[in-house]
Parts: structure tokens; sequence; C-alpha cells
């Protein structure tokens, strides 16, 4: 059999059936197997229809227990990550709702003179997408831009913005971040295996030569060309730290201490660099060696000025620091932080390192944490789209006036299209632009707790509608669940039996719904609804509905409400929580007329995470903050009659992100890590012990809510992809 007819080619992708492999430009693109074979049968049939239900015989057997839509669909989406194509502009495969799948681009073989594509037929059905001229765009693909450049946008007739895909990762190993070279030709990236450095022109890659246990991710590289700042953000120590690491081998050198990020300045002699905790942060200079450190702002968990007993103090978070051209400024992203809910302001500072003035040119709470400065003195930032999109952001471009300290002209938006865009790096040069395209939503999911040992069935989810999903109770008949979702634009509250294949709507509009809990007899829903950004004093309302829908009415107001809890019946207990910034306070509450009374006041840190559970009969509250670094978790309980207090400390485990007691009151459900920062879900006896139930490498586990009866509980779990692209042309 001749082997070339097991080659099959189509842009710049070449399958090589025989062997399972898939190839771009001859370097070989990693694909899981389940994908490869939805492709295999696409490219079977090119131009075709390939039936949803002819996938799954292909690729699961009649006798394996599946939730065959979400795993399908996950699958397409791996392989449409690794072609660098997009379910809302295809250019390989194209989804036709409820019916399956179809490869619309020419497919050739190895030395045939005609294509064997069968070009779809265009029909009214078939969407059409407006800025995709595909006699432009082939053009271009043949015509020097390099395999993969697609036409993003057109700011002007003149001047064509191209993006190009430089990374292929699959939806289980996320880039992590990457940083392109001062030549542009080299790109450093991080994922969970490692940190690696890839030729940008042929896609050659080679790992780079690590300290052991570390972890480390690209922040900037040095104007040699030789060296990128990395931050080791190992598991195994406290705190993040920056190293000087060699593409050309050698040995890595630590050059600074408590760094969370840092970018080194375009002569090599500076280093600017974010320190403190994950609330409250500043940012440092330091020469490149790592010496001569000074703080030039922040607040770095100082008090300010101006204390509101209503608001509490907030503290500053940084995002991405980037400095000008000619290095005599630095821009940076901040948040300022606020206990509770109340989003804080976002700003784009420039700072002059000489006299420690800041210019914030821009505030927006759209603004994202990345920024990029332009070779001739823009900057690059990115927004958030408004709802239903604001899961995604795009960057734009502005003029920066160096005088005035301000940006000048109309921002310019350089892309469209789904995911986050984030970390931004330039070239020196200014030719090349690269950035992380992100996704990933939380997803709810439901698992047995089966009978005998203590053990989960494998989840299951709930429902396959996009959007961000998060479990809070169940009905009193554990039958239905009770959450919150973004897929329509605001978060909204929605009630799902176990076995309805959608959920339905129970509060919609304009405003953010959170937190919605049961009310003692479980006939009603309690919830809170996020204050307007223009209400004073960060006023959050909870409300209350029927369990089976109807009016809402208002309980009470008060600000920086941040959790709500009710016991059961016969219990009338209901409490709810104010996060302030160095203490939370406890208050009783009547579920219909809101009258209340505060129980009790306990000092806080500045941890960002304090989670609280108040158990189903009432009687004791359990408490847990997260930690930085390798400190065992610690578990309070407190006697809500008596007040007696006790700690118990959870040995191997690290890093608490959520507790919730167990129905019957005799256990706590815990989400934490072990040593070595794998996510894990526990379960906990009131003397310590603790049992793993799931584990999870690849997915971010967040809460569990047990059902009424115990025999269930609802698990929410995020995941999703990240891949390093490039811009330019504008």
């Amino acid at each position: 059999m001749d082997h070339g007819s097991d080659l099959v080619r189509f842009g710049p992708f070449e399958v090589d059936l025989r062997a399972g492999e898939l190839r771009r430009n001859g370097s070989k693109v990693r694909l899981q197997e389940q994908p490869f074979q939805i492709l295999t049968m696409l490219l079977e049939r090119p131009g075709e229809t390939v039936r949803r239900e002819e996938l799954r015989n292909r690729l699961w057997p009649a006798d394996t227990f599946v939730d065959f839509d979400h795993g399908l669909n996950a699958a397409v989406k791996r392989l449409r990550d690794a072609l660098g194509d997009s379910a809302e502009n295809p250019r390989f495969v194209e989804t036709l709702a409820r019916r399956g799948y179809r490869f619309v681009a020419p497919v050739g073989r190895p030395n045939s003179t005609a294509s064997i594509a069968k070009e779809p037929q265009a029909t009214a059905a078939r969407p059409r997408h407006h800025w995709q001229i595909v006699a432009a765009v082939s053009l271009v693909l043949i015509m020097g831009t390099g395999a993969g450049w697609v036409v993003a946008r057109r700011l002007n007739p003149k001047v064509q913005i191209f993006e190009q895909r430089l990374t292929a990762n699959a939806q289980d190993d996320p880039v992590i971040s990457a940083v392109i070279s001062p030549d542009s030709k080299y790109l450093a990236f991080a994922d969970r295996s490692g940190l690696f450095l890839r030729v940008v022109a042929t896609g050659e890659t080679h790992s780079m030569t690590l300290p052991e246990h570390s972890k480390m991710r690209p922040a900037s590289w040095f104007p040699d060309g030789n060296h990128v700042l990395a931050v080791d953000s190992s598991e195994y120590e406290d705190r993040p730290s920056l190293w000087s690491i060699s593409v050309l081998g050698g040995n890595a050198r630590k050059l600074l201490e408590n760094a969370r990020n840092g970018s080194v300045s375009p002569d090599g002699s500076r280093i600017a660099l974010i320190r403190g905790d994950v609330t409250n942060q500043e940012i440092w200079l330091a020469s490149a060696q790592g010496e001569q450190q000074h703080k030039v702002t922040g607040q770095g968990g100082g008090v300010g000025e101006q204390h509101s007993e209503t608001l509490g103090e907030p503290g500053e978070i940084f995002g991405q620091l980037v400095w000008s051209p000619d290095g005599s400024r630095f821009a940076f992203t901040r948040s300022v932080y606020n206990p509770g809910y109340r989003d804080g302001d976002v700003a784009l500072g420039i700072c002059n390192p000489t006299t420690n003035h800041v210019d914030f040119v821009l505030s927006n709470r759209q603004l994202g944490d990345t920024v990029a400065w332009t070779a001739d003195g823009r900057l690059v930032y990115s927004l958030s789209e408004p709802p239903p999109n604001q899961r995604d952001s795009n960057l734009w471009v502005q003029q920066v006036d160096m005088h005035a300290g301000k940006l000048v002209g109309e921002p310019k938006r350089l892309t469209s299209g789904p995911d986050v865009k984030t970390g931004l790096s330039f070239s020196a040069n200014g030719k090349r632009l690269t950035f992380l395209r992100r996704n990933g939503e939380p997803h709810i999911y439901i698992s047995e707790v089966e009978t005998g040992p203590d053990h989960l069935s494998p989840p299951r989810r709930l429902s396959l509608e996009e959007g961000r999903n998060f479990p809070y109770t169940w009905t009193a008949d554990g039958k239905s669940l009770l959450f919150t979702s973004d897929r329509d634009g605001s978060y909204h509250l929605f009630k799902q039996a176990v076995d309805q294949p959608s959920p339905d709507l129970l509060v919609d509009g304009k405003d953010t719904v959170m937190v919605p809990r049961l009310n003692p007899d479980g006939s009603e829903i309690l919830y809170l609804v996020m204050p307007d950004a223009d209400e004073p004093a960060g006023q959050i309302h909870l409300m209350r509905v029927p369990v089976n829908g109807g009016t809402p009415q208002l309980v009470l107001q008060e600000p920086q409400i941040e959790n709500i809890q009710c016991a059961r019946t016969p219990s009338t207990l209901c409490l709810f929580s104010r996060n302030e910034l160095h203490a939370i306070r406890f208050f009783s509450f009547d579920a219909v007329t809101g009258k209340k009374r505060e129980l009790k006041q306990f000092t806080r840190s500045s941890e960002l995470k304090f989670n609280w559970t108040l158990s189903g009969d009432g009687s004791m509250l359990a408490m847990a903050a997260w930690r930085q670094g390798q400190a065992p978790g610690e578990i309070q309980i407190f006697s809500v009659d008596t007040g007696k207090q006790r700690t118990f400390t959870l040995n191997g485990w690290t890093r608490i992100a959520s507790i919730d007691w167990a129905a019957d009151s005799r256990s706590i459900w815990v989400s934490a890590c072990d040593m070595s920062g794998t996510q894990t879900l526990l379960k906990v006896d009131l003397h310590g012990k603790a049992i793993p139930m799931l584990q999870d490498t690849q997915r971010y586990m967040g809460w569990a809510i047990p059902s009424p009866d115990g025999q269930r509980v609802a698990i929410w779990q995020a995941s999703g992809s990240s891949n390093v692209w490039s811009l330019h042309g504008f």
C-alpha cells in the first residue's frame, strides 16, 4: 500500500493517518486520541456532514457509559485548539447545530493533481462572516505571511492586523505565561510541565534547565536576548521569587525574594517588581543584580489616611508591569481590593521612577490586568466586552502624551472575538506583540455519595449550557439544585432537577444575584443582590422569593454582606456576615422581617478568602482562612449557644478554599490542596481526620454542596485552554 495515500494535507497541516500524527509546517502538534479520530472521520468525508451519532459510535462503544454530549464537545474543542480554529469563524471544522460537523477547508493528498475536497454548497442557512473574505485570506496565506495567519481586523483600508497562533497546547495543559524575545525570534513560555524556549519561525521547542522542584513562569527578557527573568511560584516556597535563567544553559540564579512579578528595563539596568500578599501589594525597583532595592508605590498592607467604617480600607493589587521604550517610565494596572463583593476601582497608571510620581491615565472597571508599550509610544490594554459577552476581552491601543501624563486621541480596537486576552509582551523592535488567549468556565457536576467506604461516583455534568455556574443549595426534597449563572449576561438564579435537561429561571433582571440559600423550612429562597455601581456605601440587598418562583421581596439591606446561611427546621437561625478589613461580623436575622442583632465579631487578617458555614442543626459555626504557602490548614468550630471554640489542624493539607457542613452535621466537606499543590475534595470529621474523596490535577475544584439526605453532592469545577498568539501590522 502506498504510504502517500495515508497522508492528507489542508492549509499548513499534514495528517499521517497511519501513524496517527498531526503536523504543522513539519512540526508535530500534540493531539489526543479522540480529537484525532474526529479529525480522521471529517477528512474521510470533506464537505459532508458527519452526524453526532456517527461520531459517538466511532469514539465510544455501545456498552460505554459516558456523558456523550459533554465528551464530544470537549473533544471537538481540543481539535479546534490544535488547529487554531474557532467555532464562531471556522476555517476547518464547522458546527451544524444539533446535527454534527463538517470539514470546510480544501483537502489534498501528496502528488495528487486535484483536490479531493467537496466544497460545501452555499445555502441561505449557512452563516456568513462579513469580515472573512476567503479569497483575500488565501492570498495572504500564500504570499509570505506564514501559515496560520488570519486577518483579524482592518483599522483602515491600508492597514491590516494579523493574528498568528504560536502554541497549540491542549485544554488540559494550558500555557501559563509567555514572553517574546527582544529580536522576536524566540518565545519563552511555561505550562504545567515546565519552561520552554520555542523558535518562532520553525516551531522547534526545547525544555529549559530549571532548579529541582521549581515552577518557573517567564515574566520578561533581558535586552541581551540570552536571559529570561522568571518567577518561581513553587509550592515549596511560601513566597515567590525572581530568577535569571540563561537560554544557553547553565545554572539559574535567584535575584530577588518575595517578588510576584517583574519587568526588566530596556537597558537592562533595573527591574520593576511587585511585592506583598494577595490583597495588599507594593511596586519596588531593584538593580538587575537584585541590589539597591527601594519601594516606589503601593500600600503594602499599610493603613490609609482616611478610614471608612462602612467599606473598610482597600488594598492595592497590581497587574502587569511594562517599561516605556526609552526606560524613563513604567506602566502598570492596579485594582483596589475591598472586602466583600463591592468592586474596587481599576486603573492604568504610569510611574516616573525618578520622582515616584504616578499618573493614572485610564480608569475603567472593564480594564484587564495586562498592558504593553509600543516602540512608537502607544499603550495596548485589554477591556472586557459588554454583556452577554462579559467573559471575553479584547485589545485596544491608544497614544500616550508623556509630558501631560495622559492618553490622547481615540482608542482603536486591535482584536475581536471570544476568550480573555492577557499576558501582553512586545519585541524590542515593535514588530511582534504576543498575548495569551484564555478561556475557562466553572461548571456544575453531580456525584453520588456511595455506600460502604466513603467514596464519590464519577462526577456527571448537570447541564451543557455555557456560562459560569455556581451551586449553593438544594431544595428541601433534595431533588433540585439552586445555582447562579451568567449564561445570559448578569448572574441570575436558576433551579434544575438532577434529571432535568435544562434549568428553570427563577430570578432575572439587570441586577447580579448571589449566594442563594433556603430559609429554615425550605419554602423560600434567600439571596443577595449586588448594589448598583453608583449606589453609596455599597448597600447589598438581601431578598426572598418562593422556592417555585414568584415576586421577590426585600428582607434587609446592609453594606458588605458576604455570606448568608440558615439552619433547618426546627431551628429558625439565619446568619449573615459582614466582611470588613480587620474583622468579620456575624448577625442573626429574621428571614421575613429582616430584624437583626449582632452575635459575634472575629478579628481577621488580610487573607483574601475567609470561609464559614453553619451546621444544619444550627448548633455550630465552622470557619477557615485561605493562607498562602505551605502552612497546614486550620478549621475553627464555635458553639453558637455557648461560644466555646476548638481548632483542629489538617496535617498534610493546605490552602483551604472552601468549607461546607455535611448533611448530618458530623463532618465537613473541604476543598484544599496537598503539599504538591493538587486540588482535593476532602471529607473531614470533627476530630480533624481528613479522607480524600476526589482529586483532579486538570481542573480547579470549588466547593461541594451536599443534598439534605446526604446522598449527593454538587461540585463546581473549572477548566479551560490557554495558548499564545501574536499580533502585528498595527
